[in-house]
């Protein structure tokens, strides 16, 4: 496995929890139990969200409980991310509600509440000793007709792989050399402050 380019460097403070979270591809297999997949949502959902809309939908199928249908969300992946997404536990698509269940308005904000379910329970996973990988490389609207979406209402927002991390040995040669924690910006570059 390569070695980063760079180190990741967190402030003082900040909780493990965050800069120990990264997406590997290499996962290994692993069987997760309903209760902790059911675990991971509960987390999703307690964010917060635009007049408490909780616009976020989960869509999961668990490669232990459901084989044939871990493989249909395989299918919906697109081929790049199919050859190590299928070594996941549980295979996932979040879908974002477009408009206001209270008075049928769009929602401009159901895709950053949608993202803050997704981090809500990537950490949870996090907290589990388990990983996640979001991807925007799925068949978008292969997904939707897949589960019946009426797109005027509902968004595939991303795909998610979760698990247990495994073996980089195991990747194809190019994906072997991302197979670390990515650097990132410094503070200085996305806090913009007077």
């Amino acid at each position: 496995m390569s070695q980063p380019p760079t180190t990741r460097d967190p402030k003082e403070g900040v909780s493990a929890l965050f800069y120990e979270r990264w997406s590997p591809r290499a996962f290994s297999k692993a069987e997760l139990d309903e209760a902790t997949v059911a675990r991971l949502i509960d987390a999703a959902r307690w964010s917060p969200s635009c007049f408490n809309a909780q616009p976020w939908r989960f869509y999961t199928a668990n490669a232990a409980s459901n084989p044939s249908g871990f493989a249909d969300f395989v299918n919906l992946l697109l081929e790049g991310n199919q050859s190590w997404a299928k070594d996941a536990s549980v295979i996932g698509f979040l879908v974002g509600k477009k408009h206001f269940e209270h008075n049928g308005k769009p929602n401009a904000s159901y895709a950053l509440d949608c993202g803050a379910a997704w981090m809500a329970m990537t950490l949870q996973a996090r907290q589990e000793g388990l990983y996640t990988h979001g991807m925007a490389g799925i068949k978008h609207k292969e997904i939707a007709a897949h589960f019946g979406l009426d797109p005027e209402q509902y968004e595939v927002l991303m795909g998610f792989a979760i698990g247990k991390i495994g073996d980089a040995s195991q990747l194809d040669e190019g994906l072997q050399e991302k197979e670390y924690p990515s650097p990132r910006k410094s503070a200085d570059d996305i806090w913009l402050h007077r």
